[in-house]
């Protein structure tokens, strides 16, 4: 089985991140895709496990996996230090997907070459910085149009013409 190819959406807050995957997801899903989504969630003490509520319970009382499964979804929480995970660990858990989609993790995906980026910006400034932060770069997309900037990077709009960015991960999907 071909792993999985793996695509960073990364750029600061507000830029466009979770517009630019839910547009692909959308688009690349139609075209018979599997998606898999993994988010970072940089909170410092943020939880999925509602305190209180059973899961929360059975963890507090020393189980390291909880699953629950309701009539739509079944939830898998593992309590564990997620500071240590590599990105190998994350992508293990979406393995039987097509294409991964990582949002934010900019710290652990900047200069993996094996990892394409598609940066959504705010601003000229944002642009200019990623392109030294972040290697290899698919796309720009996001509220600045880097169209201006000349950096022989595309421009990519994900609400006028979401095709064309999910495209260009088809295209990344095909040589992996």
């Amino acid at each position: 089985m071909k792993k999985p190819t793996v695509i960073a959406v990364v750029g600061s807050k507000s830029s466009g991140k979770t517009t630019t995957i839910e547009a692909l997801t959308r688009e690349l899903t139609t075209r018979g895709y599997k998606i898999a989504v993994v988010k970072h969630i940089p909170e410092p003490n943020f939880t999925i496990d509602n305190v209180g509520k059973d899961t929360w319970r059975f963890a507090q009382s020393g189980a390291q996996t909880i699953v629950s499964v309701a009539s739509n979804e079944v939830a898998t929480i593992e309590k564990m230090e997620a500071k240590n995970f590599s990105p190998k660990e994350i992508l293990q858990k979406c393995k039987d997907h097509d294409i991964v989609f990582l949002e934010g993790f900019r710290k652990l995906v900047g200069r993996n070459r094996n990892i394409h980026k598609i940066v959504a910006v705010k601003s000229a400034e944002e642009a200019l910085e990623a392109v030294k932060t972040f290697k290899p770069i698919l796309a720009f997309t996001g509220p600045y149009s880097t169209e201006n900037l000349n950096l022989k990077i595309p421009y990519m709009d994900v609400v006028k013409n979401p095709a064309e960015i999910a495209d260009a991960v088809d295209r990344v999907f095909k040589k992996d």
